[in-house]
């Protein structure tokens, strides 16, 4: 569902992304860790279509996302690490908003929005103002709002930020119910536990190329460690670690 061939990004001298090969399968949760800096959040936006590559190509669901960027980004459900949202509309509008964006017809609108808003505790917020809402509030509106078309992909960036345990342990039974229906998931994240918690394989990316890539397992032997937690891979693979 997601493949990422030789993707790069350069900024003048900088080489943020260099040389990226994942892909992603049906029903996957992948999840990409890395230090700051590393290269997380450019990939994410060449994957989103909102960053230009400098080479290389990304394809979800099989559209590649430089030639036919609109029908790309139609099969994408799509989670920043910050709710950016007009303030002045309401929850509801703001679902009206993403519904029209992504051709979602006002046959089936009105159901799903409720639905989702019943499901993130927003629904007796839905007539307000977004701009009374609290930073989790938004960012369970952001979620809600990028599932209403139903996308074949979801990529997230740091999905748990600003939420409270309970709306953490909402996102995480969620993103496993899309997974279990076929769902495609890409998610960015620098909680480390939640990363080995949900995702049935791990990329780690540091100064911009992958240097590891399976499951914990998998990395744990790139690592040569017997044991230990990701946190001691990751800090093995990152150059992180402490004497």
């Amino acid at each position: 569902m997601i493949a990422l061939t030789n993707l790069t990004k350069r900024y003048g001298d900088l080489m943020a992304v260099d040389q990226l090969n994942i892909s992603v399968e049906r029903g996957e949760i992948f999840g990409f860790i890395g230090p700051n800096g590393a290269g997380k959040t450019t990939t994410i936006r060449m994957m989103a279509g909102v960053l230009k590559p400098t080479e290389g190509e990304v394809l979800i669901g099989g559209l590649d996302m430089a030639s036919d960027p609109v029908a790309a980004k139609r099969v994408i459900g799509f989670i920043p690490d910050r709710p950016f949202l007009y303030e002045k509309l309401t929850g509801m509008e703001f679902m009206r908003f993403s519904a029209d964006l992504y051709g979602v017809g006002d046959g089936v609108f009105r159901e799903k929005a409720e639905g989702l808003l019943i499901q993130f505790s927003l629904y007796d917020w839905a007539d307000q103002l977004i701009e009374a809402y609290s930073h989790g509030m938004k960012q369970r509106l952001v979620i809600a709002s990028a599932l209403l078309h139903a996308p074949r992909v979801i990529i997230v960036d740091e999905p748990m930020v600003g939420l409270d345990p309970a709306g953490i342990r909402m996102v995480k039974d969620l993103l496993r119910e899309l997974a279990g229906k076929g769902t495609a998931i890409f998610m960015s994240t620098h909680t480390l536990e939640i990363a080995e918690d949900l995702c049935d394989r791990i990329g780690i990316i540091h100064r911009g190329r992958l240097v590891a890539l399976g499951t914990t397992g998998d990395l744990r032997g790139t690592a040569r460690l017997v044991d230990g937690d990701l946190e001691e891979v990751f800090l093995r693979l990152t150059g992180k670690e402490t004497p």
